[in-house]
């Protein structure tokens, strides 16, 4: 594997060697269809569509009707009284997913015998809105004596990290990354480089909550945004009714792990984040994407030590826009030469739609299980194409994918690829 980007090999203050592998250890899922990781899975690997009339308070008049919705989500049952009353519903999904990766990856939640060994990196987009809209509500009805003090901190990008932190003891490098959907792939990488520079685990993943009434006109300015009100049309890329996006809530948190500590301590590497790469080609040009996508591919596949033809699977951006889904078809194609029109493509994302930074961390959770059970996941409600992909469509594929390539690009601008590799003794 390269070393590009990383840093020299060494021996850190615990004895652990510079430069080691990032492993996955542990994921947990708050999604549309699954509060839990396996359910998560079971319903990306039956294609299945959760795709809804929004249902949400205030939000009946607005012209957004369709996203995926996170119901049956009880807070009150999952998180403790005391944070619950300080956060906002984007936090609470990301506290919620982080407690399950823990779990997964069997660590538990109990105060850390190393608390500065485990940090935790977040990603957001939006922030706390839902909690920013009811202080503002009470703000203009009744007056400032009844905006609570937790205003100041329930709606900031940070908040997740600063309340997962907190709740677990976690006292490691910690950071947020602000900022459109490939943030969430950003974060991830992040997290890799923290522990390949010697810190013990990472808690990191992204998590939203975009869909009270004040978060979703903000949203409206959006023209990739897809206004169809019939779920089963509303998002649909790389097809010639491809008509825009439709956003949805929730996210998914990792452990990245240092691969020597997990096996020390039993733990199964479930795959290893192998490559990153980033870049930036302005808001909504996505006549410059196909360049800036494709050279994130290349710096990915780079770090990772990766030919092209070693890529399994791809887990499509997928926008939903005409000009865009050209532009990814092309980046694909570009980076991966006449492999970009043999390797299959998805995109389970179709399913449930796009969580924003969540939305890439998903796709990482899809792609470990996809290596897990030699299956790749449908693209729901995609029945034909007019790009030259080997889109997986209807039904999931039998295959044996070891590398997968996930891609994702933010309406502001941003590309980033990120490459995931399944070990030999990573499969449960």
């Amino acid at each position: 594997m390269s070393t590009k980007g990383m840093s020299s090999k060494g021996v850190n203050s615990r004895g652990r060697t510079r430069g080691s592998r990032a492993a996955i250890t542990g994921i947990g899922v708050i999604a549309p269809n699954g509060l839990r990781a396996d359910s998560y899975w079971k319903s990306v690997g039956e294609g299945l569509v959760v795709l809804d009339t929004i249902s949400r308070e205030g939000c009946d008049h607005l012209p957004l009707r369709v996203a995926g919705e996170v119901r049956g989500f009880d807070a009150a049952g999952l998180i403790e009284e005391r944070f619950l009353v300080q956060t906002d519903r984007f936090s609470h999904f990301a506290m919620a997913a982080a407690a399950l990766a823990l779990d997964d990856a069997g660590i538990g939640r109990g105060a850390p015998e190393e608390p500065f060994d485990i940090g935790v990196v977040t990603a957001a987009g939006s922030g706390g809105g839902e909690f920013g809209q009811r202080e503002l509500q009470k703000l203009w009805g009744q007056g400032p004596r009844y905006v609570g003090p937790y205003q100041s901190i329930a709606w900031f990008y940070a908040a997740s990290t600063g309340q997962i932190s907190i709740r677990g003891g976690f006292k490691g490098p910690c950071g947020v990354v602000a900022s459109d959907e490939a943030g969430g792939l950003d974060a991830v990488a992040h997290a890799a480089r923290a522990v390949r520079r010697g810190t013990g685990a990472v808690l990191v993943g992204g998590a939203e909550a975009p869909l009270a009434p004040y978060s979703m006109v903000c949203q409206l300015g959006y023209a990739e945004l897809s206004t169809v009100e019939d779920p089963s049309r509303a998002y649909r890329p790389f097809t010639e009714a491809a008509c825009g996006f439709v956003p949805a809530e929730g996210g998914a948190m990792l452990v990245v792990e240092d691969e020597h500590r997990a096996r020390d301590r039993g733990a199964p590497v479930r795959a290893v984040v192998a490559g990153h790469a980033a870049t930036f080609t302005g808001a909504s040009r996505w006549d410059r994407s196909r360049e800036g996508l494709a050279q994130a591919i290349r710096g990915a596949l780079d770090e990772a030590g990766c030919a092209p033809e070693e890529i399994d699977v791809v887990f499509a951006d997928a926008m939903g826009v005409p000009e865009a889904d050209r532009a990814e078809a092309g980046a694909i194609a570009d980076a991966l030469g006449a492999h970009g029109s043999r390797v299959p493509v998805t995109a389970p994302k179709t399913g449930i739609g796009r969580a924003y930074c969540g939305a890439p961390v998903l796709d990482i959770a899809a792609a470990v299980f996809a290596m897990e059970h030699r299956l790749i996941p449908p693209t729901p409600n995609v029945y034909d194409i007019c790009h030259d992909l080997d889109l997986v469509m209807s039904r999931a594929r039998p295959a044996e994918p070891r590398t997968a390539l996930v891609l994702s690009r933010g309406l502001m601008g941003s590309n980033a690829a990120l490459v995931v590799r399944r070990e030999d003794d990573s499969a449960r």
